[in-house]
Order: structure tokens, then sequence, then C-alpha cells
């Protein structure tokens, strides 16, 4: 196994999102790859937790990465955080992203969960994304 190709499809993944012309209409520069610091407001985008898993063979090393990409809001209902979940989707779903390291085979959405954040009056869709990285 090889974790490191991580930084490197973190950094494209980081790069698609900002460069996307649709999600960056609905957020702006709203689009962050770690939580931001203290209270933010309005809508946002996060690039956040993944699970890594081998995927080697006797060909090279490779790793499975599945990511959580994260849709917050303080909108009320979930029609905008929607629009912009659907719009991190299209932007990710089968891209082709050119990584500092290694090799992108593929880029597949898995699901998504989209809930109420009760004690801060919040939306909150996350999106995980499952990656097949060689390096």
């Amino acid at each position: 196994m090889s974790y490191g190709v991580a930084a490197a499809l973190q950094a494209a993944i980081y790069q698609r999102l900002t460069g996307d012309a649709a999600l960056t209409a609905l957020v702006g520069g709203a689009i962050h790859d770690s939580v931001p610091p203290g209270t933010v407001t309005g809508t946002y985008v996060s690039i956040g937790p993944e699970d890594v898993r081998d995927a080697s063979d006797q060909v090279g090393r490779g790793a499975f990465h599945e990511f959580t990409v994260s849709v917050v809001t303080d909108q009320a209902g979930f029609q905008q955080a929607k629009e912009v979940a659907a719009a991190v989707s299209d932007s990710l779903a089968g891209a082709a992203l050119p990584l500092a390291r290694g090799r992108l085979v593929g880029l597949w959405f898995v699901k998504a969960r989209a809930r109420r954040v009760e004690k801060a009056d919040m939306r909150r869709i996350d999106l995980t994304f499952r990656a097949r990285v060689e390096d």
C-alpha cells in the first residue's frame, strides 16, 4: 500500500472544486480544504475526512481513498445545500484529475447523507466519493 498519493489527490480535488464555475457561482470562494475556523455564516464546502485502504497488486502500489466533501449552510431548508451538493457531485464524479504524484485511475460518487445540525440550526450534506490511485 502507499499513502504517498494522498496529498496530491487532495490538492487536485481542491483545485477542481475551486476551478468549477458552476460551484463558485453558488458559494463564491467558500471552498475549503479543512473546516473553516470560528463561526462561519452562509454556505460553504469543505473537504473532510478520508479512509484509505490498500489496492496494490503484482504490477504496483495503489490505494482506494474514500473521502467526504461536506456542504454546510445556515439557510432554512435543504434546497440551496442540495444545489451546491449537486454541483460538487457533477464536478468530481468521473473527473480525470491530474495529480502531482501518482495517477488517478477513477473517481466515483458513493453516497450522500443530508441532515439538520440541531444545535447550530444548520443544514449539512456529506458526500462520499471513492478514488482509486496508483503510485
